[in-house]
């Protein structure tokens, strides 16, 4: 079986990090593996699954002879190093909200347009965290019923913000319990015991950039450039996995009983709707995971039987980056496996 050569740009971070823990998890066929980050990180060692790992720092150089990038840096490093990546002939799978618009380049969730990876020049942009938890939960009802509407409020975990976020809020946290005084940096506000609702710039019209990403990106990976929109999103003193109320208004009659049907089904989903029994999604469950937790499955009251509410959570490090990255480049290794055995 071929092996391939693979880098992590942006390894050292919380999502390239994941990136390592989820490609080891599965065992895929790596032959060389090369982890870059700053001038900052290099040298650095990391040890995960009894092995260690040294981080080194990304050069113009770092691309030669690599079949797959996953992206993990921010968008200014992202723009800077995935054009060298590309032109050495590397498929680079990006997390960055740099590339996600851009008409070339393919948005992917695999359990939702799994083909839209194989129309790539050398770049598939991963979606928003949220909007790949929230479209996870409503493929099955959109396959059946076809969106129209959406109104979304999401409570999205400090490691939204990565490293830095977890750490404030430990760090809020203790100067509450030791009478301290309280230091933001990564949040606008103190997170710690509180709720900041904006995720992003404001534009014109009051919406936050975090808000306008579940429209502009549901648009484009659900192929409904008419798909009507209203998101809140909101950061909760959680450390890991969002959670996000949906209110999905649809083509067709569907109700809740035939929605609970298709998700029991539905490809990275795990239904939890059991109301006898107090059980639905929350964080804690959804953490350290790749699954997409649905519950409280209800009709809306508001509109008509053509619309639904339900509550979904998932892990915003795992599912919502790292780990729909990895499932991308998957996609990519298996056809190219598929083609081979064919010929």
């Amino acid at each position: 079986m071929k092996s391939y050569n693979i880098a992590i740009l942006g390894a050292s971070g919380a999502v390239g990090t994941q990136m390592l823990e989820v490609l080891l998890e599965k065992k895929l066929p790596v032959h060389e593996l090369r982890l870059l980050t700053s001038e900052r990180s290099a040298g650095k060692t990391i040890r995960m699954q009894d092995k260690t790992f040294t981080f080194e720092e990304a050069t113009k150089d770092s691309f030669h002879n690599i079949d797959f990038v996953l992206s993990a840096a921010e968008n200014d490093v992202a723009k800077r190093f995935i054009p060298l990546a590309v032109k050495e002939g590397a498929v680079v799978i990006d997390n960055s909200s740099a590339y996600r618009l851009d008409d070339d380049v393919p948005l992917v969730i695999p359990e939702v347009n799994p083909k839209a990876a194989f129309r790539h020049h050398g770049i598939i942009a991963n979606p928003n965290c949220a909007t790949i938890i929230a479209l996870v939960a409503l493929q099955p009802l959109h396959a059946y019923a076809t969106l129209k509407r959406l109104v979304v409020s999401t409570y999205q975990a400090v490691s939204g913000a990565g490293i830095k976020g977890i750490q404030e809020l430990n760090d809020q946290v203790e100067a509450i319990r030791s009478q301290q005084p309280i230091v933001t940096s990564a949040f606008p506000y103190q997170i710690a015991y509180n709720l900041i609702p904006q995720i992003g710039n404001f534009n014109e019209e009051g919406y936050a950039a975090e808000e306008m990403k579940m429209q502009n990106e549901g648009r484009k990976i659900l192929n409904l450039p008419e798909l009507a929109v209203n998101c809140t999103c909101v950061r909760v003193p959680v450390y890991r996995s969002h959670s996000e109320s949906i209110l999905a208004e649809f083509e067709k009659e569907i109700d809740p009983n035939t929605a609970k049907k298709l998700l029991e089904k539905g490809s990275g989903i795990q239904l939890m709707d059991d109301l006898e029994n107090k059980r639905y999604p929350m964080p804690l469950d959804t953490s350290d995971q790749d699954l997409v937790y649905v519950g409280r499955l209800r009709k809306d009251l508001s509109l008509h039987k053509n619309a639904l509410s339900l509550w979904c959570c998932g892990d915003q490090i795992r599912k919502g980056a790292a780990t729909n990255a990895v499932q991308i480049m998957e996609l990519l290794i298996q056809a190219e496996s598929e083609n081979k055995s064919e010929a």
